[in-house]
């Protein structure tokens, strides 16, 4: 159990664990209400990131601002992976039951758990997400449910690579949603909500 996290207990045991993790320079704190606003009776396992970018806490590093350093990238996706099996054992949660709630580097770990492994997560919310590799096979997504939001006027996540993501995860079999608004890079209240109704729709109908 190497990355710091907080790990609380919901008071509905059949809802997925919302796995929150934070952008870079946020913490394990940061995404709290957030999950309150997704699903306040979820279980939550917030994840704080192992790597410092001057001083900023990340889930993995970057050579440049929208360049990955890949072999980082597959090495701290293996960590948080292995983390999540053993927290799964330590708090007595369904390994196969935790959906990823990510915001910018948080959702590019996120989305990297799902290009590197098969069924790694039952479902994500990706906020502002990146694609994590290129020129790899990705594993049989069929099934899992994705949620990305994303903005129109991004000018770190462009229109164009949320496009590329949304087709590289359908074409591997992933049911994706993608919520648009005209804003940058921030997280905003309505694309919030529209995860919440997603969530909603899919897990807790």
């Amino acid at each position: 159990m190497n990355l710091q996290h907080i790990f609380r207990k919901g008071t509905d045991s059949e809802a997925p664990t919302l796995l929150l993790l934070h952008g870079t320079g946020g913490d394990e704190n940061n995404l709290l209400p957030l999950a309150n606003r997704i699903y306040p009776g979820a279980s939550v396992l917030s994840v704080r990131g192992n790597v410092l970018e001057n001083g900023m806490p990340r889930f993995f590093r970057r050579l440049a601002e929208g360049v990955f350093d890949e072999e980082d990238l597959v090495y701290r996706t293996q960590e948080l992976h292995e983390f999540l099996d053993q927290a799964a054992a330590m708090y007595q949660i369904e390994r196969d039951n935790i959906v990823a709630v990510g915001y910018s580097n948080g959702a590019n770990i996120a989305g990297s758990l799902l290009f590197h492994y098969p069924n790694p997560l039952k479902g994500a919310i990706l906020y502002h997400p990146m694609v994590p590799r290129r020129g790899i096979a990705l594993p049989d997504m069929s099934a899992i449910p994705v949620f990305i939001g994303a903005g129109t006027n991004d000018p770190i996540c462009t229109a164009q690579e949320t496009e590329e993501l949304n087709r590289l995860l359908t074409e591997a079999g992933a049911d994706v949603t993608v919520h648009w608004d005209s804003y940058g890079h921030q997280l905003t209240v309505k694309e919030v909500e529209a995860s919440a109704a997603w969530f909603t729709e899919i897990f807790r109908k």
